[in-house]
């Protein structure tokens, strides 16, 4: 027979009880899944049953949460949901060091947490370098966190505005016969920047952002001619542009100023036989000081499960293909 132990913490107040509880008992079930063991709350009060071990990790962990909002850091579900899982499954849940990782944006969020070491590296390499290329599958937060990070130095005045910029591979013929000017047939390809965006910042500010060029989301080709100082420049599904596109993109780089490149490799919609400008530039700029790569694997999806398993499926059956 298995044995276990019960352990009841105490709470002060019904603030510190939604804390760990979560809202509708969230981060309880969770504390339940992710420890193996019961957790059962009676107002003020929670009580901790399974395996000692296993109690124990969670008493630990919850006295950190209780510690942490005593000193009036402002602790998130995001927060805690990633401290949980890095607690038990590899014993590196250090919550202070997640609250110094943490992403702060001027929203009601207040601030984007890392969700995988990968993630974490990204964040420290776009900090610490003045050209990124993060390369991976769909799900990994590659733009996102770029994103996060450009509104986050546009918020504490670390750059002056904000560039983010994706090729319109297919502004050509195929969109020929829709209605609008040429900025209105390539804006289907530029929403998600904008969704993104509606995320991280309020709505009006927003608007004044865009009105004002502070922010300006526009397509690869527009980009010829221009120099860049003092920006936040993103460039988003860099897998489909051409090697000259990406020479002339790097190159609009000016003082002050930093550039993130993101793609997948293993979606290019270029047309066939037409060199992409993110493979190619791997082997021509590594080892460059200054210039960094982060990459991103199936593993470091932080979409739904399901995400994971669609990409392993198809690097099975690419792997099938070439064997």
């Amino acid at each position: 027979m298995r044995k276990t132990t019960t352990r009841r913490i105490s709470l002060a107040n019904k603030e510190q009880t939604l804390k760990i509880l979560g809202r509708n008992d969230k981060l309880s079930h969770l504390l339940e899944k992710e420890f193996d063991i019961v957790v059962i709350g009676r107002g003020e009060d929670i009580a901790l049953k399974g395996k000692p071990a296993q109690v124990s990790k969670a008493k630990k962990f919850i006295d950190k949460i209780l510690s942490l909002s005593e000193n009036k850091e402002d602790i998130t579900e995001d927060d805690i949901l990633f401290a949980m899982q890095k607690t038990n499954k590899d014993k590196a849940g250090n919550l202070e060091e997640i609250i110094q990782d943490r992403i702060e944006i001027p929203t009601e969020r207040k601030h984007i947490v890392p969700k995988n070491p990968a993630q974490k590296r990204y964040i420290e390499s776009i900090k610490e370098n003045e050209i990124v290329f993060s390369i991976g599958p769909a799900g990994t937060g590659k733009t996102y966190l770029a994103m996060a990070m450009a509104v986050h130095y546009l918020a504490n005045n670390r750059t002056g505005r904000v560039i983010l910029v994706r090729p319109a591979v297919e502004a050509g013929e195929k969109l020929g016969f829709l209605p609008g000017d040429l900025q209105e047939k390539i804006n289907p390809y530029l929403r998600p920047l904008y969704d993104a965006l509606y995320e991280m910042l309020e709505t009006e500010k927003l608007h004044q952002y865009l009105q004002r060029n502070i922010i300006e989301i526009a397509p690869l080709a527009y980009m010829r001619g221009r120099t860049f100082n003092d920006a936040f420049i993103v460039l988003d599904e860099a897998q489909n542009s051409t090697p000259e596109q990406m020479k002339m993109f790097l190159t609009r780089l000016g003082f002050d100023s930093k550039v993130i490149v993101t793609g997948d490799i293993t979606q290019i919609d270029l047309p066939g036989g037409t060199a992409s400008g993110l493979v190619e530039v791997q082997h021509i700029l590594k080892g460059i000081k200054g210039i960094d790569f982060a990459y991103f694997t199936g593993k470091d999806v932080v979409r739904h499960k399901l995400v994971q398993d669609i990409i392993r499926a198809y690097e099975k059956q690419k792997n099938k293909k070439t064997s």
